[in-house]
């Protein structure tokens, strides 16, 4: 099934305004949706004869910048029997310093390969998924300030008193 294809059952099922844009010089080809039916898309993919989205191989964030003012979440799908695969993209507002960070719903109800990388893009980018069983830091500690992947992280010098920056 092509991707067009594929298209064409979410915008059947979910409306036209559900794919808010197609980026077709990626690979997979990557549909971006609206955050809202995230959920209800992916359970779409994932049960849907003829689709069967089975595995979920990644799911990563990125931070476009205080210019840009979003964050992203990617998330390759692929179809293990009928050997298709796909990239989803929700973006979302990009938080400013004292104020609640940006939420996306978790998948982990659909695809268990979800948890870490949740918590990953949780931990290092400081995007919050709504409903996740577990969310917390995995791979700094818990008290650690701030989220590194993001644009503008000013990292620490000390660290419990003990100095940080490495220098060479």
């Amino acid at each position: 099934m092509s991707w067009e294809e594929i298209a064409e059952k979410v915008r059947g099922k979910f409306g036209a305004e559900s794919i808010v844009e197609v980026i077709e010089n990626a690979s997979p080809v990557v549909l971006q949706i609206a955050s809202p039916q995230l959920l209800e898309i992916c359970r779409f993919l994932q049960q849907t004869e003829g689709l069967y989205f089975d595995y979920l191989s990644c799911l990563t964030g990125i931070d476009n910048g205080l210019e840009a003012g979003t964050m992203e979440v990617i998330y390759t799908l692929n179809s293990i029997p009928y050997e298709h695969q796909l990239s989803l993209k929700v973006v979302v507002n990009r938080n400013q310093a004292e104020e609640p960070l940006p939420e996306v719903l978790s998948v982990v109800s659909i695809w268990k390969s979800a948890d870490w990388h949740e918590r990953e893009v949780y931990d290092l980018l400081g995007i919050r998924f709504t409903d996740h069983p577990d969310l917390r830091r995995i791979l700094l500690p818990t008290d650690w300030p701030g989220h590194p992947l993001r644009k503008d992280y000013q990292e620490p010098e000390t660290y419990h008193g003990v100095g940080v920056k490495y220098e060479s």
